[in-house]
């Protein structure tokens, strides 16, 4: 499969699924995994991440930047894994390029700038570097993969719902 539709195959399946288990490193070693929002696509990145500038996410990315973000579609049996290196960003521009109104929610009316708004400085982004992923897509009709679910309870068999394709660093550049 051509380096480009195999990138076109991945973005098509995060914006399906939209929130990411993203993980983490903690000083200790333990590896921590919680939700977020994927934001929406832009030319020159990988994927886009909102966040608080006091959230705990900032000192383990300050201590360990490599992170992994897994996707899953319950509905379609699809899934995605993205393996890369975060870098945290306070770019007023970007912000503002990549704001929506429902950041709000997660921010709050503090008065003032801290309004939850594109100016807000408890705004930050984190981006993925993507140097790796991995995922499956669903080529074929729900009631198919529903079959190939049951029908591998059944009889033991493995089920055979999708393709597993894997990106490289290299052809995520090309």
């Amino acid at each position: 499969m051509a380096p480009s539709k195999k990138i076109d195959d991945l973005y098509d399946l995060i914006e399906g699924i939209e929130t990411a288990m993203f993980t983490t490193r903690r000083s200790n070693g333990q590896l921590v995994s919680r939700p977020m929002a994927t934001q929406h696509r832009i030319e020159g990145a990988d994927l886009w991440f909102v966040t608080n500038v006091d959230a705990h996410k900032l000192d383990e990315l300050a201590l360990d930047p490599h992170v992994n973000c897994a996707y899953y579609n319950n509905r379609s049996h699809e899934w995605v894994s993205v393996s890369g290196v975060a870098h945290i960003s306070k770019n007023r521009a970007r912000i503002r390029q990549l704001y929506q109104e429902n950041w709000k929610v997660w921010f709050g009316d503090e008065g003032g700038e801290m309004d939850g708004g594109p100016n807000d400085p408890r705004i930050a982004l984190i981006m993925v570097e993507a140097e790796f992923a991995t995922y499956m897509k669903v080529s074929k009709p729900r009631p198919v993969v529903l079959f190939e679910v049951l029908k591998a309870r059944v009889t033991g068999s493995p089920r055979e719902i999708g393709d597993i394709k894997e990106v490289t660093g290299a052809e995520m550049m090309d």
